[in-house]
């Protein structure tokens, strides 16, 4: 979220009007880069609540198009987002095909994949986890926030 030359990358992406695509926290890089102030975008659960801090509007599902903009939460959302892409570039009997090719039809084998049905113990484990990336990234959205509004 710091990185000039990576940051200038995606704005200047973005400036096309191409589709951009950001991945789970990869959400965060966009709102670095300045791009997703008023816009619609998800991200990794651990970081959700940072994204209006880049002055954008939280969105708790697996995959956001905003515009050109598509996001996805956490990694597996990835593939739905990038389906959502495929659609966007090529058509849905394209995705359709790619996901048949990738035998994408999900049955996970528990239930735990979101801090809304993982059992509480899981949660506080992972959330314990992620914490000092999560207190990082916290810092580094601060202060994105207040030169935002400075």
């Amino acid at each position: 979220m710091q990185n000039d030359e990576v940051l200038a990358f995606i704005r200047t992406h973005h400036a096309t009007g191409r589709p951009l695509f950001s991945v789970c926290t990869g959400a965060l890089l966009c709102g670095g880069a300045g791009i997703l102030d008023g816009r619609r975008a998800t991200t990794h659960w651990s970081a959700l609540d940072l994204l209006p801090l880049f002055g954008a509007v939280a969105v708790n599902v697996r995959v956001v198009l905003d515009d050109n903009l598509i996001s996805a939460a956490g990694v597996t959302a990835g593939i739905d987002g990038a389906l959502t892409v495929a659609a966007l570039l090529r058509g849905v009997a394209a995705a359709q095909a790619i996901q048949l090719d990738i035998q994408y039809a999900p049955e996970p084998p528990f239930q735990a994949g979101s801090p809304d049905t993982a059992p509480a113990a899981v949660l506080t484990e992972v959330t314990n986890r992620f914490q000092a990336l999560t207190d990082k990234r916290r810092q580094t959205a601060n202060a994105f926030a207040a030169r935002r509004d400075g």
